[in-house]
């Protein structure tokens, strides 16, 4: 931002040479400064940042209407409220995905780790993910699609001959001009020094001129104008821009050694000129002088008019030798390409042509000018190339397009591009921008290879898929839970687990998935843009939450009325045992019948708890046969494994019965298989149903 503000002040005081410039600066009226007002304020959220959003107030709204209802359940059903009050805070904790902002945040890291080693940084995290979900990138021209290497090839006379007088003015304007000294300017300066050996006139032509006054470069002129002083006294003043514009205020041509009137036919001539060159694919500006115009503290914007025309100057940069391979792996993975560059458009047709991006239907900025944003909206989805834009023209193009419901990505390493860069959902520029488009970018390119946008989003899909995976699997089985406790609520006697357990349940299957940003993902999920949607998590929670609730129930049923009962109590339900029976010998000598009961059930319901809801990972992370057809990481595998195992055994260990919980039976176990096949096969089934209803898993 101090960059366009010092510019914007530059250009104003330069101008008029007093002290004026510094009033128009600070009010903002000089048109970088009124850039720099734009992109001072606070970035709105982007896509990811909204999604985020999106699922935390669904999480919260759920827990609101589950916490108070468990409440009032067990309040009075069980009577004591000081518990029914501990245990609605657990059930609050539990539907918590505690572990989201460690999965989201080490997901997105990894993607910026992996991103680094493609000579990639990642400014803003959030921005791996927009990576993946952006389906419409807008790229500006220069130094993306072309290599950026721009070299003066021609300088030309009014009517096309090599003329070294047109390379000279040139030099002047370029040399002494004090703005941002473009490509185009550093190619002028050096061309010139490379004729010096074979032309004495371009020979310390920096020396032999004195600068006296500038009018810098602004997007709405689309010109430059220097003033210089010779040894003799004379004040010429020099100026280059685009050609229309600079044919706009000449009036006279030079030819030969005269100045002639710039007739319709030699503007049809200049013109014609400039069109061949372009469809060479080379830019052109045009250069124009005038003898002795307004002297110092008069001189300003009136004095560009009657001019004489002296010649081109026509730049070749040709097109990434990656360019074409780039923009045809974007489009495999669903991403269009789309040109807004500020050049005309008869050299972009070429560059586009080349690159094989369809030139059939070219919007100009003058087009747009006409245009309100829903016409530009419907335009911007059918155009693919936009030349003679300004940069608010490229702002409002990437504005329309959002507006047209695109995640939008925008490429571009000048301070034209600065607003688009703002604007967009995604801005990337290169190591060798400018400092504002750098400032304004999300991800800068180390290296101007169109190639590394292809890999990032690949890994910005993969941040998606394994977010999304995360918050899908621990929402519904939370859901699911919670449908699971309300019946229990409700129908025994007894709470099915106690809060310490449940803590635990919920504390090992969350470090179950710290793997999961390390995970695999489907080749075939790549291949599409992936946007958040909060609405898909409360469809698929009702969906496969209920799921494991089923096997929940019969596993209430099972062990109050089978397991525990037949290891326990002789046969005898929990209301049918006295409340003083004791047990006085075995592994559970020193308990209550009734305490024994209500561990071993406990024990029963969290290690099945912890077998589904941990599988349910493996389920849901993939739409395909889950260890068939679609494997998850290792990492990921052993650490699930791990969870099960630690979980299995800990009603065996020695601090059981501190937790509350009694060894389980043999038995059970052969139940537990029953169990575990029987959900996933269900699991299955209702997964492929919500595929075939909603086109996708994740």
């Amino acid at each position: 931002l101090t960059d366009l503000q010092n510019i914007g002040f530059m250009g104003t005081n330069m101008v008029s040479g007093s002290a004026v410039g510094i009033v128009l600066a600070t009010n903002n009226e000089t048109y970088f400064g009124s850039m720099a007002k734009s992109l001072s304020g606070d970035r709105a959220k982007n896509s990811f940042e909204r999604g985020v959003d999106s699922v935390s107030s669904l999480l919260i709204r759920l827990m609101l209407v589950m916490v108070p209802v468990v409440l009032l359940i067990n309040g009075f059903t069980k009577g004591d409220w000081g518990d029914a009050l501990l245990f609605s805070i657990t059930i609050a904790v539990g539907l918590t995905p505690e572990m989201l902002p460690v999965i989201m945040t080490s997901t997105l890291a990894k993607g910026a780790v992996l991103m680094s080693k493609h000579q990639v940084i990642v400014k803003t995290l959030g921005a791996i993910q927009t990576f993946g979900e952006m389906d419409v990138l807008c790229t500006d021209k220069t130094g993306t699609l072309t290599e950026d290497k721009i070299i003066l090839e021609k300088y030309m006379n009014a009517v096309g001959e090599d003329d070294n007088r047109t390379l000279r003015h040139a030099f002047l304007n370029s040399y002494f001009q004090t703005g941002y000294k473009n490509f185009m300017d550093r190619a002028v300066i050096a061309r010139t020094e490379r004729e010096e050996t074979e032309d004495p006139r371009l020979v310390d032509l920096s020396e032999t001129y004195t600068k006296v006054d500038e009018i810098p470069f602004d997007f709405s002129r689309r010109r430059l104008s220097v003033l210089v002083r010779d040894r003799a006294g004379s004040t010429r003043m020099i100026t280059k821009g685009a050609v229309e514009e600079m044919l706009a205020i000449c009036t006279y041509a030079e030819q030969g050694s005269d100045d002639v009137p710039l007739t319709d036919d030699l503007r049809r001539q200049i013109l014609s000129v400039a069109d061949k060159l372009n469809d060479e694919g080379m830019r052109v500006i045009a250069l124009a002088r005038k003898n002795d115009p307004a002297p110092v503290g008069a001189f300003g914007v009136k004095d560009e008019g009657d001019m004489i025309f002296m010649g081109y100057l026509a730049f070749l940069d040709p097109p990434k030798d990656t360019a074409m391979t780039a923009i045809a792996a974007l489009k495999d993975h669903g991403v269009v390409t789309k040109v807004l560059t500020g050049d005309n458009e008869k050299t972009t047709r070429c560059i586009c042509r080349q690159v094989g991006l369809p030139v059939d239907h070219i919007l100009l900025g003058s087009d747009l000018e006409n245009m309100d944003d829903e016409t530009l909206q419907k335009e911007a989805e059918r155009t693919t190339v936009f030349a003679k834009l300004s940069p608010d023209q490229k702002a409002r193009v990437v504005t329309a397009l959002q507006a047209a419901g695109h995640t939008v990505g925008f490429m571009g390493d000048g301070i034209n591009d600065a607003p688009a860069l703002k604007l967009a959902d995604i801005g990337i520029s290169v190591d060798s921008a400018v400092d504002i488009a750098k400032e304004s970018a999300d991800i800068i390119l180390l290296e101007k290879s169109l190639m590394v946008l292809e890999q990032g989003i690949i890994e910005g899909r993969k941040t998606y898929a394994n977010m999304i995976k995360y918050i899908k699997m621990t929402a519904s089985s939370n859901f699911g839970n919670m449908f699971s406790v309300l019946a229990s609520s409700v129908l025994l006697p007894f709470l099915p687990m106690m809060s310490l357990q449940l803590i635990i349940l919920n504390l090992v299957y969350e470090i179950s998935c710290i793997a999961i940003p390390w995970d695999n993902v489907d080749e075939d999920y790549l291949k599409v843009p992936r946007n958040w949607d909060a609405s898909t998590i409360g469809s698929f929670m009702i969906w496969l939450g209920p799921t494991s609730s089923v096997f929940d129930w019969i596993t209430y049923l099972v062990l109050y009325f089978v397991i525990c009962p037949y290891f326990v109590s002789d046969g005898l339900t929990y209301h049918q045992i006295a409340t003083t029976a004791m047990i006085t010998s075995g592994p559970m000598a020193g308990l209550s019948v009734r305490d024994a009961y209500e561990a071993m059930f406990q024990a029963g319901w969290f290690v099945e708890s912890m077998w589904t809801q941990t599988l349910v990972i493996h389920m849901i992370r993939t739409p395909k046969i889950p260890f068939l057809q679609s494997h998850a990481s290792a990492t990921l595998t052993t650490l699930t494994c791990a969870g099960i195992a630690v979980l299995t055994a800990l009603p065996f260990t020695p601090i059981a019965r501190d937790l509350g919980f009694v060894a389980l039976p043999g038995p059970y176990f052969y139940f537990l298989a029953v169990v575990v096949i029987l959900y996933m096969l269900l699991a299955t089934s209702v997964k492929k149903a919500y595929i075939r209803h909603y086109g996708s898993l994740l």
